[in-house]
């Protein structure tokens, strides 16, 4: 396995850190007016999602992780775990409500997700950045109810729910962000 002086750590890369994969998100090289040379990290646990800050010498060095992020279609959820399926080869991985976590509220039949796999099993998953996903519960929009530039509730087929403009109705499909979880647009 390759291992990574501090020197080198860039956004996005994946370190092992206390048996643990991890990516980087951040980092900054410091070199103080006096004293040592160091490297100022923000790194985010890919298992338990927990994000810490950690300070590395300028002499360190870290061994990478042995992930892989893969590209499957998403196919269905049976309850107790999402089911994914390599377009190429057929091969279909199940992951579970650990890997899945926060975006299985985003996840629409038939889309593109990025898996990532540590020792072959599914550690995280990430959803399409946009998805096109229907209303099924709102209020409803009254005519001249104008007065503030705020929006309402709604709920979506996966159960998220998004704050939407007043005009958006029940059975309408919108376009969402799913880093953001933000409303983006109506689909027409």
């Amino acid at each position: 396995m390759a291992t990574y002086s501090s020197n080198e750590f860039r956004s996005g890369l994946k370190i092992m850190l206390d048996g643990e994969p991890c990516s980087i998100i951040e980092s900054e090289f410091v070199k103080p007016g006096k004293g040592q040379a160091f490297v100022r990290t923000r790194i985010r646990k890919l298992i338990s999602g927990k994000l810490l800050e950690k300070t590395f010498k300028s002499t360190d060095s870290v061994e990478g992780a042995d992930v892989v992020d893969i590209n499957l279609i998403y196919l269905y959820n049976d309850g107790d775990f999402w089911h994914f399926m390599n377009n190429d080869t057929f091969e279909q991985l199940a992951a579970d409500v650990k890997a899945t976590g926060e975006s299985a509220k985003w996840l629409v039949e038939q889309a593109e997700c990025i898996l990532t796999l540590w020792n072959g099993q599914p550690i995280s998953v990430t959803p399409p950045n946009f998805v096109e996903l229907q209303i099924v519960d709102t209020d409803p929009g009254l005519k001249g109810d104008t007065a503030g530039t705020g929006g309402k509730p709604a709920t979506l087929t996966t159960g998220a729910v998004v704050k939407v403009p007043l005009f958006v109705q029940i059975g309408e499909i919108i376009k969402v962000d799913t880093r953001s979880g933000e409303y983006v647009s109506r689909v027409k």
